[in-house]
This record gives C-alpha cells, sequence and structure tokens, in this order.
C-alpha cells in the first residue's frame, strides 16, 4: 500500500505481523525464459497453457525448479 506525504516521498507499508512464521520452501516447477537477455519466469501452477511464452520479451519458455515460498494457486483444481 502506498502512502502519499506532503512533500510527495512515496513510503511502503508493510502489513506482515513481526513475530509470524517464515513460509516453508519447497522445490517448485517454474517457466524460465530460453533468452540469455531475460531473466522472466513463473510459477508454473499459476499458468494454463502447455507450452508457454515469456511474458516479458516474447521468447518461448522451458521448465525449471526454484526454491520457493509455498504459495498454492487458489484457483487450481
Amino acid at each position: 500500500m502506498l502512502f502519499r506525504r506532503r512533500d510527495d516521498v512515496v513510503k511502503y507499508y508493510n502489513h506482515r505481523k513481526k513475530n509470524q512464521e517464515p513460509l516453508p520452501k519447497e522445490q517448485i516447477e517454474i517457466w524460465e525464459c530460453e533468452s540469455e537477455e531475460c531473466n522472466g519466469w513463473m510459477r508454473k501452477n499459476f499458468s494454463y497453457q502447455k507450452q508457454q511464452k515469456c511474458p516479458l520479451c516474447g521468447h518461448k519458455m522451458r521448465t525449471g525448479e526454484r526454491l520457493l515460498d509455498a504459495s498454492p494457486n487458489p484457483h487450481q483444481k
């Protein structure tokens, strides 16, 4: 959430509780861009296509894995 002050300095307010336990990490399947110049990637469980194109540069993407915070897709059945 962004707040503006009178001097137009933008501040960010973090709603996460300070004493909250960290989210568990797990190996997650991802799509990663095949282009050497692009760092684009996305979680595979947030994609509904069998072959994905990079949303940043338009190149083909390949499958891979990363150690990420567990975050299930609530819209996936």
